[in-house]
């Protein structure tokens, strides 16, 4: 038995966040990351709003751009003591997920980070607060999503929370916040949004509710990316959008080694994590090929957005060359070493990142089996931008 699902509500289009003077209740926790929201006059137009609908306001900023286990605990802690009804978070994927774990804690003080980091392992939620959602980044998807990335930097690891208990209840697509965005992060959430869709198709719990919702994400992110990349406002209200519908589509599929990947990587080698997945999709996309119905898969994606060839094999090769041609024209490297990751410190980690690769919660949903000798050479292909031929 498989299942859907997605927030109660969700909002878009210009002045969408308006919603939120109808929410009830009586105090609010908003959580931020650094500065942006606030210059930008986004912080201020929620506070308004909330406190037109008569709450009193907590406001909890200062979330890194990959949020530890010690900011979750902090707010979460912050929240205990101000007991906020709704918890309300603006901004990119960071404060967002880091509002989605001090939601727990805030619920459950007693539970333990690496009970709730075991997937679908968090407790029931909504005993003493719902979750706005309102992104500014169009990438994340985690307006919609079950998942919430925390980094412990005490060892370098990116953990992704995976639950249906922390899919939002309320989620605010304005696309005002998004014209904001600046042209590198543009890039690297919109691949990562296209990585997204990608592995929602090809991830073992695909199906017949979630294809739709890939497809379309990547037939949009195809038409817009480059021109939101350019700065187009009509084209990033419609990536606001893409990004969304992949979320939608991945959160209930699941995703794939791509993402176990740049869940490792991010912090040891600095990684966005965008940037991670455009280097490294293509490297899993060669893999996973070998798989005959991943192959099919892709040939589908190929065919949806109007890429040519004869077979599944020239239709995935079609769908790898627009993936490369994306990456170059956003300026992401096509490989690790490119990047600028030395191979001294590539050595020195890659055993380590393919064992971590291969205990993440991502890899058992790949369509091909992935052990750690896999992913050594999935690694060393994409440091060294060698052909996948295995």
């Amino acid at each position: 038995m498989n299942r859907f699902t997605l927030p109660r509500d969700l909002y878009f289009g210009e002045g969408s966040i308006e919603i939120l003077k109808s929410l009830k209740g009586q105090r609010a926790s908003i959580v931020i990351g650094g500065n942006s929201m606030r210059k930008f006059g986004f912080l201020d137009i929620v506070e308004n709003h909330l406190k037109e609908a008569g709450f009193q306001i907590q406001i909890i900023e200062g979330v890194e751009p990959d949020p530890s286990i010690e900011t979750v605990m902090k707010g979460a802690e912050m929240m205990l003591e101000f007991k906020p009804d709704w918890i309300i978070s603006i901004g990119g994927g960071s404060p967002i997920d880091a509002a989605k774990a001090m939601w727990v804690f805030y619920e459950h003080p007693d539970a333990k980070f690496e009970d709730i980091a075991k997937p679908f392992n968090i407790p029931q939620l909504r005993n003493k607060a719902r979750f706005v959602a309102i992104p500014s980044t169009s990438g994340t998807a985690t307006e919609v999503t079950a998942f919430s990335v925390i980094t412990d930097y005490s060892c370098g690891i990116k953990y992704p929370l995976a639950d249906f208990e922390i899919t939002p209840d309320i989620a605010i697509l304005d696309p005002a916040l998004a014209y904001t965005m600046p042209k590198q992060l543009t890039a690297h959430t919109g691949i990562d949004a296209l990585t997204h869709a990608t592995e929602a198709m090809t991830a073992c719990l695909s199906s017949d509710f979630t294809d739709p919702l890939a497809l379309k994400a990547i037939k949009m992110i195809k038409e817009n990316l480059i021109e939101s990349y350019n700065g187009s406002e009509t084209a990033r209200n419609k990536m606001h959008i893409a990004q969304c519908l992949a979320g939608m589509a991945f959160s209930n599929a699941l995703l794939g080694i791509c993402h176990s990947m740049a869940h490792k990587t991010g912090a040891i080698f600095d990684i966005p994590h965008g940037c991670a997945n455009g280097i490294y999709l293509p490297y899993v996309i060669g893999f996973n090929r070998k798989e005959e119905k991943a192959e099919e898969k892709y040939a589908e994606i190929a065919s949806c957005i109007g890429l040519k060839g004869n077979n599944n094999k020239e239709l995935c090769d079609a769908y790898l060359s627009l993936i490369a041609d994306l990456n170059k024209k956003l300026g992401i490297p096509s490989s690790l070493k490119e990047y600028g990751i030395s191979e001294k410190l590539f050595l020195k980690n890659l055993q380590r990142i393919s064992e971590n690769a291969e205990k993440d919660a991502c890899t058992g949903s790949n369509p091909r089996l992935t052990g750690v000798e896999d992913f050594k050479k999935i690694f060393t292909a994409a440091y060294y931008g060698t052909k996948i031929t295995f």
